[in-house]
């Protein structure tokens, strides 16, 4: 009797086992940033229209701070722990991570079709050594704003080089129009490293010599650091400028406060909407200015991809989640956070007819997009060049000595990495 309930128990269990499997979903984990791009409202909304489409699969979502995702990402990774099946990644570091061996290389799995779609400088956000290790999502580089009505009022229109940008702010603060004419992301943070090699690569410049060897405190990367200390000795960058941020540049910039602005694609929409902006219908967007003895522009990519972990269980569904997300239908759907990244949409004219100034621009802007150096080691040269830039803008060392010691500890490091 005793035998027969244990074979009847085990299998009841056994069907209800069964059961449960049958209706289980495929469950993926997705790591994501709170700010800037899209907003956690929208990732969320997007993710809820992937998975009416296909039911079969959950997806858990994590959002945190820019400033957290890196190290999350490497605790994660070197933790062995299948934590996230998929990460957005910053341009910077598919030459840390996929060096390292925890990003699947998805090169095979995005079609030819598809890749001609997309901007060479967007697919760079995801490539390392040739190879891609991520769909592009956040497609973005940063502009030149300025405030059309202070430049008339000195007789100015849009600048084209940076000469020209200081030109006028002479004739701004001459005139009393405005105290600090320009602000910049200068805050200690990768922000200031950027703005930086805005200048140097407008000064047809870049910080390493095509041997790799670090070459800051020559040529234009140290007279990219002294035109920075020195405009703003003048009085025409704004002393804020080194704890500012983008919010806090786009909060100077719509009170009225400066005529011009660097900042990235999703301050237009914002600085002219009355609801957030004092200076509505006056703010214009233009290249970032480059040199006349350098280049006509020079504008940081600031693009992200998404990538999947080595470590996913689930990799064919996670590849089927992130190519959701960066869809042409979805990305021109969002376009108001984020362009897309694919061409054909730049000729699209709905997508014209929604965002006509931005569309234009960008599409000019494009050709003179660069990218940080692709260095397995870039947290720590961005530390280091933090530490050092605002050493100088601060007036703590002179911009010779800033750089020198910025070679020397940038060498130190390679060495450990040899």
């Amino acid at each position: 009797m005793k035998k027969i309930f244990v074979v009847v128990t085990t299998a009841i269990f056994l069907v209800a086992l069964l059961v449960v499997s049958a209706g289980a979903k495929i469950e993926i984990s997705g790591l994501f940033m709170k700010q800037a791009g899209y907003q956690e409202s929208e990732i969320r909304d997007m993710t809820d229209e992937f998975l009416k489409q296909n039911p079969d699969i959950e997806v858990k979502l994590s959002f945190v701070s820019y400033e957290e995702l890196h190290d999350k990402i490497v605790v994660s990774a070197a933790s062995g722990v299948s934590t996230y099946d998929v990460i957005l990644v910053d341009c910077i570091w598919p030459a840390e991570f996929a060096g390292a061996g925890w990003l699947l290389d998805v090169t095979d799995r995005l079609p030819e079709e598809d890749r001609a779609d997309i901007f060479p400088e967007v697919l760079s956000a995801v490539t390392y050594k040739g190879r891609l290790y991520g769909m592009p999502w956040l497609n973005d580089w940063e502009y030149l704003f300025y405030n059309k009505k202070m430049l008339e009022e000195v007789g100015a229109s849009s600048p084209a080089y940076w000469p020209e940008v200081i030109e006028i702010s002479k004739k701004l603060k001459e005139a009393n129009i405005v105290q600090y004419p320009i602000i910049d992301t200068w805050g200690q943070a990768e922000s200031l490293v950027v703005a930086w090699l805005q200048y140097v690569v407008g000064m047809d410049g870049y910080p390493f010599d095509e041997s790799g060897n670090p070459v800051m405190n020559q040529g234009a990367p140290l007279e990219a650091l002294k035109f920075m200390v020195d405009n703003t000795k003048e009085g025409y960058f704004n002393p804020a400028c080194i704890e500012s941020f983008s919010e806090e540049v786009r909060r100077v910039f719509s009170s009225g406060q400066a005529a011009f602005a660097l900042n990235w694609t999703y301050m237009y929409n914002l600085v002219n909407d009355p609801q957030e902006s004092q200076i509505a219908g006056d703010a214009v967007l233009t290249l970032v200015p480059g040199f006349p003895e350098g280049r006509r522009s020079a504008s940081c990519n600031g693009g992200m991809g998404l990538s999947i972990m080595q470590s996913s269980k689930n990799p064919d569904e996670a590849w089927q989640y992130v190519t959701y997300l960066a869809s042409r239908e979805v990305q021109k759907k969002y376009s108001q956070s984020a362009l897309p990244i694919w061409k054909s949409l730049y000729d699209d004219p709905e997508l014209i007819a929604q965002q006509p100034e931005i569309i234009k621009v960008a599409k000019e802007q494009i050709p003179y997009v660069f990218d940080r150096p692709q260095l397995s080691w870039y947290s720590q040269f961005s530390v280091i060049m933090v530490e050092e830039l605002q050493a100088a803008l601060s007036g703590a060392k002179a911009p010779e000595q800033a750089m020198d010691e910025a070679v020397a500890r940038c060498k130190e490091v390679m060495e450990r990495y040899r």
